[in-house]
């Protein structure tokens, strides 16, 4: 698929970014990210490291845009910190019993 990031033209694909990205470490994601395979990376190392440009050159956005039109699933680190976890109960019985759910008795 032709993509413009930076004013440039590229032309990839799912299994080209897959290829690209492996063997790269994730680096911390502080806002937007990309889920490539099994893990998330900051859109702006994604856009590096497949187009070779320098992060300055170009935008998370257009990144964004390019990874959601081939497939990627991308978000926001607002949007995965605004999950609420579970409130942790002391007694391992309890939060078993939370797990599992109220019983349903029939009458």
């Amino acid at each position: 698929m032709r993509c413009v990031i930076a004013r440039f033209p590229f032309d990839l694909t799912k299994n080209g970014v897959l290829e690209s990205m492996k063997g790269v470490k994730p680096e911390e994601i502080t806002a937007e990210f990309v889920i490539v395979g099994r893990r998330h990376y900051p859109a702006k190392q994604v856009g590096q490291v497949v187009t070779r440009q320098d992060r300055r050159d170009f935008s998370a956005g257009e990144v964004l845009k390019a990874m959601t039109q081939l497939g990627f699933t991308c978000g926001t680190r607002a949007e995965a910190d605004a999950v609420p976890a579970p409130a942790p109960t002391a007694d391992p019985y309890q939060q078993a019993s939370a797990a599992l759910g109220t019983p349903q008795w029939s009458e």
